[in-house]
């Protein structure tokens, strides 16, 4: 939920870094992540964000920024083209944040909604985040929802367009991977990531339609706008977007990852889907139309059973276990995760992610060990912060 004209938004693809890619024929690559702010020995949220802000290193600040909440705050890392650099800029700036959280007696927390109770937050003194709590009231209960968007670079808006089409039936097993809130005020949901349900009650979140052109995807904006359904092209929540400040398609439906290998293989698998399907729309192939209520059901499913359940394929419309999807999904961009030099660490990374489950599965393991709560903030603190 980022503020147009802010660090994650104006973090600009650098000429050189342009003619780098463009070069290479490889596509760019940033993540955005939101985080909670827990207090640094009880597991509730705290409104500790401008605290942490004065404790920011000067090698981070410029990549931090308000969220909605006074108990979140957002990284987005510098564009990069190789996954290894990713990696690195995105493990400094966990760290720097962590380190600047526990100045300010408190910790940062990479998890979709707030697991332990407490009392209700208030969001962040700014005009915009004012009047969003006037129109819409209380749609983000708590300590607020965090999610994780990753950008990657396109050449043009209304190729954009046609990457948006085909991303639709891909999204729901991208966003299974990433779920990471079973636990809300206290108590297990029954759904892997809570975080998505809660989401959904914001009138523009949801799968994104199939687009005409770029032109309809305007028209979809400014049509949007005046219904009052957002104040501006920064609410349009849509699973994946073009950004309104640079040119990339913003994938934006996942919790944010407990740990960064998570979060880099979402990345790599999101960048490779993007380059496949510009493959697929230079040669002139149509995205399948899938009916939107099925791609709601698949969302659906996505965030009530994770990556331990089943989802839908949209080939045959029937359920599949989920995991055998998402290896359907890794075999699928296969060439383009080996041409971007991404092969091998997402290979090791999806090992892990099989091997460990998603966050959500492990928060569940480590509170049927006759653990607590508390314990999962513990972990899930440490594993922000890059601590083994």
């Amino acid at each position: 939920m980022a503020t147009p004209g802010t660090a994650a938004e104006t973090t600009t693809i650098s000429e050189e870094l342009a003619d780098e890619a463009q070069a290479q024929g490889l596509l760019t690559l940033g993540v955005e992540e939101e985080y909670l702010l827990v207090d640094a020995v009880e597991p509730r949220a705290v409104e500790a964000v401008e605290e942490v802000f004065d404790h920011l290193g000067e090698d981070v600040r410029d990549s931090v920024q308000h969220e909605y909440m006074r108990s979140q705050i957002e990284t987005a890392s510098p564009p990069q083209l190789e996954l290894g650099s990713l990696f690195d800029a995105m493990r400094r700036l966990r760290a720097g944040l962590a380190t600047a959280a526990q100045a300010a007696g408190a910790r940062i927390v990479a998890v979709g909604a707030a697991p332990a109770s407490g009392p209700h937050t208030r969001v962040v003194d700014k005009p915009r985040y004012h009047r969003m709590r006037e129109r819409f009231g209380d749609l983000s209960p708590g300590a607020g929802l965090n999610g994780m968007h990753v950008h990657v670079s396109v050449p043009d808006p209304e190729t954009g367009v046609q990457v948006l089409n085909h991303l639709r039936p891909w999204l729901p097993i991208l966003q299974a991977a990433t779920a990471n809130s079973p636990f809300f005020g206290g108590r297990d949901t029954g759904y892997a990531s809570w975080r998505s349900m809660l989401w959904e009650r914001w009138p523009t979140v949801g799968p994104t339609p199939y687009l005409e052109s770029h032109e309809h995807y305007e028209t979809m904006i400014s049509d949007l706008e005046a219904s009052g359904a957002m104040l501006d092209e920064g609410m349009l929540y849509w699973y994946a977007r073009l950004s309104a400040n640079y040119p990339t398609v913003e994938i934006r439906m996942g919790d944010v990852c407990p740990s960064l290998d998570d979060t880099i293989l979402l990345a790599a698998l999101a960048r490779a889907l993007v380059g496949t399907i510009l493959g697929d729309v230079h040669d002139g192939k149509q995205a399948p139309d899938v009916p939107h209520p099925l791609l709601r059901a698949a969302h659906w499913r996505a965030a009530h059973d994770g990556l331990e359940g089943l989802n839908i394929d949209m080939a045959t419309r029937e359920p599949r276990p989920a995991w055998r999807l998402m290896r359907q999904l890794f075999d699928y961009v296969r060439p383009e995760l080996e041409r971007h030099g991404d092969l091998e660490l997402a290979t090791v990374l999806m090992g892990r992610l099989r091997a460990h489950g998603t966050g959500s599965a492990r928060q569940r393991a480590l509170l049927s060990q006759n653990g607590t709560i508390s314990d999962v903030v513990d972990w899930l603190a440490r594993t922000t912060a890059g601590e083994r």
